[in-house]
């Protein structure tokens, strides 16, 4: 029984190695080809090409790469007819996956396709949905509220919960030897910096938290700072980082990271599934993200939620500050970091929302890398 799989960034690494491990454990023996990143060729995937050459978010910021993507594009497509497998599963980066699948069954139109992790029609471009069911058959959701979208749209969806419930978190012991580590005394605020997984986010969002700490550090001066990051950005991360006037202390290891998760006070982080990560650890924080102009004035005007970060969507609170497009500045966002540490109220708020959102999204049950690999066999046959 063989499977094809095709993620694209980080997260897709993530759901994509846990759905692996879920696929082992129920039908042994089971064998995968496609693109992954380290936590897939984990779990025995060896990647078509590296995944990073994917990671690029943003409708400007793909058109410097448009024909190397399409090229890459018509290699996996290649790969999947030949591999013949029991079914495609691509692993959210939709741009890139649907069209692989598309181009996949035009060769084989009888090939099974996947795809994990549901668009968010909810809060922009409803009509993907329809776009997607002419290419996808199932579609794996991470998030309660999904199922019906996709229903709609004339697709099957089970909803699995999310990986993040069942990534191991560190022990009070870690997160104090990581202080000591550091020489951070337990009453010194750490702070965690974290701009994105991506070229494109670094380089935009890491200049503005910069700024935003150091007038945090302005009011608190025994600050420490930590940037966890991930392997495909740490370089740049590092060149970046040591020409700011005060570099964080960067961290790349997955144990380390764990650490300072658990170890810090709040943090400052792009949007996106690092929030779920930081809900996990129970670290209070603000949001902040931009893109490229052309691509915030085209999303800007097709968003239909009044916040994009996923702990305030799925525990229906505003708990978490956030702070997009052009009010992605230093100024409010260090008013707002700044308010956490002095606010105990709305710290506490944080820390309710984050029970409900890890609750609702499947801690205590049935790991979702499991319910995902039930769901995927229960429609392959």
């Amino acid at each position: 029984m063989s499977f094809f799989l095709v993620a694209g960034e980080a997260s897709g690494d993530r759901l994509g190695a846990a759905l692996m491990a879920g696929l082992k454990a129920l039908a042994p023996g089971a064998e995968f080809a496609g693109v992954g990143g380290p936590r897939m060729q984990a779990e025995g995937l060896v990647s078509l090409f590296p995944m990073d050459e994917l990671s690029v978010m943003g409708l400007w910021e793909v058109l410097p790469r448009y024909r190397q993507l399409k090229a890459r594009i018509a290699q996996t497509a290649a790969a999947v007819v030949a591999a013949k497998p029991r079914a495609l599963i691509t692993i959210d980066s939709p741009d890139f996956g649907l069209r692989v699948a598309r181009a996949a069954r035009a060769e084989r139109p009888g090939l099974r396709t996947i795809h994990y992790v549901a668009p968010s029609v909810w809060a922009w471009r409803p009509g993907r949905a329809a776009k997607m069911a002419e290419v996808i058959d199932h579609v794996l959701a991470l998030l309660p509220f999904e199922p019906p979208y996709m229903e709609a749209a004339g697709m099957s969806c089970d909803f699995v919960g999310h990986p993040v419930v069942t990534e191991p978190q560190a022990t009070p012991e870690e997160a104090a030897a990581f202080r000591d580590g550091l020489m951070i005394a337990p009453d010194q605020p750490l702070v965690l910096c974290l701009p994105g997984s991506r070229g494109g986010e670094v380089r935009r969002l890491g200049p503005r938290f910069d700024e935003s700490l150091m007038r945090l550090r302005d009011r608190e001066p025994g600050l420490r700072v930590v940037l966890p990051t991930v392997r495909g950005v740490a370089g740049m991360v590092r060149v970046m980082t040591a020409r700011w006037p005060f570099p964080p202390v960067v961290v790349e290891e997955e144990a380390d990271r764990r650490a300072a998760f658990a170890a810090a006070d709040l943090a400052l982080a792009a949007s996106g599934t690092v929030s779920l990560d930081l809900a996990a650890s129970r670290t209070p924080m603000v949001i902040g993200y931009d893109m490229h102009p052309v691509s915030r004035a085209l999303i800007g005007r097709m968003l239909k939620v009044d916040t994009v970060t996923l702990v305030n969507l799925v525990s229906e609170t505003r708990a978490v500050p956030e702070f997009l497009g052009r009010a992605c500045r230093p100024g409010p966002m260090a008013a707002a970091l700044m308010r956490l540490l002095d606010d105990p109220e709305a710290r506490e708020a944080q820390l309710d929302a984050m029970a409900v959102t890890m609750e609702r999204l499947g801690m205590g049950g049935e790991p979702p890398g499991l319910r995902a690999a039930r769901s995927v066999l229960s429609v392959t046959g």
